[in-house]
């Protein structure tokens, strides 16, 4: 299968992606599955999968009191800003699988870096080793490295926030059924594929933050138009 384990919609903060485009454009770049991990939210993904419950993973990118987790098959929402172990006591309660995002970005203020991930990564499910925003390509390789010292699974996602983003990366796994338990379970046997996308994508999202910030905007429509 083929599938991306990281992608933003409108309900990102600093997305303005429509649930319909990501997916639309995921189809057509031949995507077997996509996850929508939104930051702090799972009310897209919610939507998405009651859309077509078999092509969505639901997920959930929560941003603890010291960076980033991913978090798949999540059944409640986990607030933003928690202690990071409560965190991850709140999500394996619900059973979801847990992976660790872009752990050595150098430039981003969520990611784990390498003292925070070390701390966890013996309770994680996988570590993500390729994500296409990472502007260097070394922070990916320190992130497969740690995955490979600690023999943890791989995710990988293009952690597009705009549906252009989509098919820069992601994995190759085996056929698994759409639940916790078989992902888990393939995850085993992923393979990454792809590289690192443009600098500019960035920008787009930088953008999306202001012009939510400056236009009214409604979250809470699956395709928003922008301006009520």
């Amino acid at each position: 299968m083929k599938v991306d384990l990281h992608l933003h919609t409108h309900f990102s903060p600093d997305s303005l992606a429509p649930i319909h485009r990501v997916m639309e454009r995921a189809r057509a770049l031949g995507f077997d599955r996509i996850a929508i991990t939104d930051h702090n939210c799972i009310l897209g993904a919610q939507v998405a999968w009651e859309r077509d419950p078999d092509f969505i993973i639901p997920g959930e990118e929560v941003r603890t009191d010291v960076g980033e987790v991913i978090a798949y098959y999540v059944k409640e929402e986990v607030p933003k800003g928690l202690p990071l172990l409560k965190t991850l006591d709140l999500l394996e309660e619900q059973g979801a699988v847990i992976s660790i995002p872009h752990p050595a970005d150098r430039l981003r203020s969520s990611a784990l870096g390498l003292q925070h991930t070390l701390a966890i990564v013996e309770r994680v499910d996988a570590v993500e080793v390729l994500n296409s925003r990472c502007m260097f390509p070394g922070d990916n390789r320190r992130a497969l490295e740690l995955a490979q010292q600690h023999g943890k699974p791989v995710t990988a996602g293009s952690d597009a926030h705009m549906p252009m983003e989509i098919g820069h990366c992601g994995v190759h796994m085996p056929d698994f059924e759409n639940h916790a338990d078989s992902f888990r379970a393939a995850l085993r046997k992923a393979v990454p594929f792809g590289a690192e996308g443009p600098w500019w994508a960035h920008l787009g999202s930088r953008y999306a933050k202001i012009r939510k910030q400056l236009l009214p905007y409604d979250a809470s429509s699956p395709d928003p138009v922008g301006r009520r």
